[in-house]
């Protein structure tokens, strides 16, 4: 419990410079155990590599789409599935990967992940059907589910030192930002000079090599001991994240409007209303919901929310809007993303990482949803006669610089101060908060767009040319990053609002009274 100073307010929380031990709740932040391990930075390059690959997926076959839909003989009202199946396993199930990871172990729970990822890859590679592309794709996203927060987890109790912190975050930030960007840049590339099904054999070859690194220099603890998994939250959560992120992606195709759509998304929000209730009363809940009592780490959480939410616009409307409209080729499409995920780089390796240590984390945030914002605004002038440099690549620096600086200090927050026996719920909450964020974003932006679209068409008469249909396609990408800056200086808001300076207290103390 914090202390309180004589006026009543609760006391500073421990300053990041000087972790204090806390054996009663296993802080992951407790000990400088990363600076007794001479293999940290390599184990960081182990971690990183298998974020990238599941990052990398989540858009790697987005360019590949037509090409497999044709090999396939797939039908246009099921291609989608080849992108749901994968988002809805890996989103629906992270809750359960992270109370895995603390149960089991999270290196043994990253090499499972790691394994399975790469037969699931080698499985949807070799489909003769769309039936086994699909089933290979949720397995691929079951999979990224059990690995992504035990990776997240690894790092958070690899890295305890709040400099080499700060560089390790900021690492995992630039690929958790610019990994979609590169995803986009890849699958062209192996779409166009190989064929589709590379675009899911890569990953063998890189799971295999994280295996053999997570084998030689990972270190970690052993699952907890009498532990068992929350059966009624496993069901209740999941089951209401599937029924959500069904219910986004179903609402491009269906609209709104249909039936199904409002029915999964209040399927949803009734399963995860019970889910929040059943933790409360539970013995051993899925997801402790003392994670989200310090007021930084919530809203680091809500930051990353919003963050997601903005951004993720930007990767649809774009890939339209080059090859639709510019008339870009596959690889071309896929290296005109290269400058956001070499803006997510630099900001957070080079700017957040070095700023952190002596800078507010709120400052960062706030800053970085700022830029991305201005950036938006920029994207919002393009027109059909755009060219590249003087009018996308500015907008696409700041975007990309913002959103480095922003995730870098909100994947710190966000985790550090969590007990050990905690810290595969919490990376598995914060991912999935992502992953929400994504899908709503992409749903309701292009909702917006769709719909201002449509609005310009009818006002200025038929768009029976392709001049008009394209000028047409613009305008409601303009509108949607409209709103796009909107959300990313709601996000700037809510950052410098309930983010503090210093390390959040630990999750597992009661707030003071």
């Amino acid at each position: 419990m914090n202390k309180k100073h004589p006026g009543g307010e609760p006391s500073p929380p421990i300053s990041p410079t000087r972790p204090a031990p806390s054996p009663d709740h296993g802080d992951a932040t407790a000990t400088p155990a990363s600076a007794a391990d001479p293999k940290r930075w390599w184990a960081l390059a182990v971690i990183a590599l298998a974020q990238l690959m599941v990052i990398l997926d989540g858009t790697i076959v987005n360019i590949a789409l037509p090409s497999a839909q044709r090999a396939l003989g797939m039908p246009d009202a099921d291609r989608q599935w080849v992108i749901t199946a994968y988002t809805l396993a890996f989103g629906g199930l992270l809750l359960l990967g992270g109370r895995i990871a603390d149960l089991v172990g999270r290196k043994r729970a990253f090499v499972i992940g790691l394994a399975g990822f790469a037969v699931a890859s080698a499985l949807g590679g070799a489909a003769a059907g769309p039936g086994t592309l699909f089933a290979a794709r949720a397995l691929q996203g079951a999979f990224a589910a059990v690995l992504a927060p035990s990776a997240l987890s690894l790092l958070t109790t690899t890295f305890t030192d709040p400099r080499e912190r700060a560089k390790a975050f900021g690492v995992y930030g630039a690929l958790a930002g610019g990994g979609s960007g590169a995803g986009l840049l890849v699958g062209g590339l192996l779409t166009e000079y190989l064929n589709w099904r590379w675009c899911l054999y890569v990953n063998v070859p890189v799971a295999l090599a994280a295996l053999i690194g997570a084998q030689v220099f990972l270190r970690d603890r052993s699952g907890r001991r009498g532990g068992h998994l929350d059966v009624p939250g496993v069901l209740l959560g999941s089951g209401g994240l599937v029924a959500l992120v069904y219910g986004f992606s179903e609402a491009g195709p269906r609209g709104w409007t249909s039936p199904w759509v409002a029915a999964s998304l209040m399927a949803g929000v009734i399963l995860l209303a019970a889910f929040v209730w059943w933790q409360h009363r539970a013995a051993g809940p899925l997801l402790p919901l003392r994670i989200f009592r310090d007021r930084s780490r919530a809203g680091a959480f809500a930051t990353m929310g919003l963050a997601t939410i903005g951004m993720f616009g930007v990767f649809l409307f774009l890939t339209y809007y080059f090859q639709a409209v510019l008339g870009y080729p596959p690889v071309r499409t896929g290296l005109a993303f290269m400058p956001v995920s070499v803006g997510i780089v630099i900001g957070a390796t080079q700017i957040a990482a070095r700023l952190l240590p002596r800078t507010a984390p709120h400052t960062l945030m706030a800053s970085g949803m700022v830029l991305a914002a201005a950036g938006m605004v920029l994207l919002s002038r393009l027109t059909v006669h755009a060219q590249y440099v003087p009018h996308v690549l500015p907008g696409l620096l700041l975007v990309g610089l913002g959103m480095g600086l922003t995730f870098m200090p909100v994947y710190a927050t966000a985790t550090v101060g969590v007990p050990t026996q905690d810290t595969g719920a919490a990376s598995a909450a914060l991912t999935t908060v992502q992953q929400i964020g994504a899908s709503l974003g992409t749903v309701l932006l292009n909702t917006i767009a769709t719909g201002a679209a449509g609005r310009h068409s009818r006002a200025h008469g038929p768009a029976d040319s392709g001049t008009a249909l394209a000028e047409a396609m613009v305008h409601g990408f303009s509108v949607a990053y409209w709103c796009s800056a909107g959300v990313l200086l709601l996000a700037a808001l809510v950052a410098a609002l309930t983010v503090r300076r210093g390390k959040p207290s630990q999750a597992g103390s009661k707030p003071s009274a």
